[in-house]
């Protein structure tokens, strides 16, 4: 069975990296604990008002799905006002 690729990505203004950060490490936090993958968090290098979450070797993708909508949740991320895009992917 092959694995999943979870990426999430999501524009907002960098002045407020901090705040966002926060909520980030609180949703790491929780997805870590729930499932035993901590996910990683970049920017975009030519644009730094985009970020990316990524999730790799996703071997249960309906329990990480719940979980990471429950991490969402809890992490508070929805109060941000930040739209997430979800793109997964799987090895070819």
């Amino acid at each position: 069975m092959s694995t999943l690729q979870y990426y999430v990505y999501y524009k907002f203004d960098p002045d407020r990296i901090e705040e966002v950060r926060a909520v980030v490490n609180v949703l790491f936090d929780e997805v870590s604990a729930a499932m035993g993958v901590r996910g990683q968090w970049q920017r975009r290098r030519d644009d730094p008002s985009t970020f990316m979450e990524t999730y790799t070797d996703i071997v249960a993708p309906d329990e990480f799905a719940r979980a990471l909508k429950l991490a969402i949740a809890k992490a508070g991320f929805s109060g941000l006002g930040i739209a997430r895009i979800t793109e997964i992917f799987q090895c070819a």
